[in-house]
């Protein structure tokens, strides 16, 4: 039989990166939102050794992009984004104050707006929505290659 293993590089980390702010929705949260993400992808690259391709990066930036212009356009309150990444994967989750579960539309290039999860869903690899204690929670996942 004729079996192959493969491990984790000794030079690469085991735990988790992480990084997180709260944004109160004031002018410029967004571009803070995503100078956090572009400080955590490259701390992600050096220190993880992850492989970052331009367009992962910019499927990343993307994504931080329109969930936390969903959040700031349609809470009531502060959010939350949190990064989370390891040398294969990376995580994008908004935490606010609204239940209200985003709708997901079907692809429509002549609907005049809601493509912002559309994008989203096109852009990672699994997306998720669901009710937390304090609102809720939307996290994209992206699988990177090594």
């Amino acid at each position: 039989m004729n079996e192959q293993v493969t491990s984790r590089p000794a030079d690469r980390p085991t735990e988790v990166l992480h990084s997180a702010e709260v944004f109160d929705g004031e002018p410029g949260c967004i571009a803070r939102a995503r100078a956090l993400a572009d400080r955590f992808l490259v701390r992600l690259a050096v220190e993880w050794l992850a492989v970052l391709g331009e367009h992962t990066r910019g499927d990343l930036m993307l994504a931080v992009s329109e969930l936390v212009t969903n959040a700031d356009r349609y809470s009531q309150g502060p959010y939350l984004l949190e990064l989370e990444g390891t040398a294969e994967r990376v995580s994008v989750t908004v935490y606010d104050s609204s239940t209200a579960l985003p709708l997901f539309y079907s692809p429509d290039p002549t609907r005049p707006g809601g493509h912002g999860m559309e994008i989203v869903v096109a852009l990672c690899d699994r997306l998720t929505a669901e009710r937390v204690p304090v609102g809720k929670r939307i996290r994209a996942e992206f699988e990177l290659s090594s």
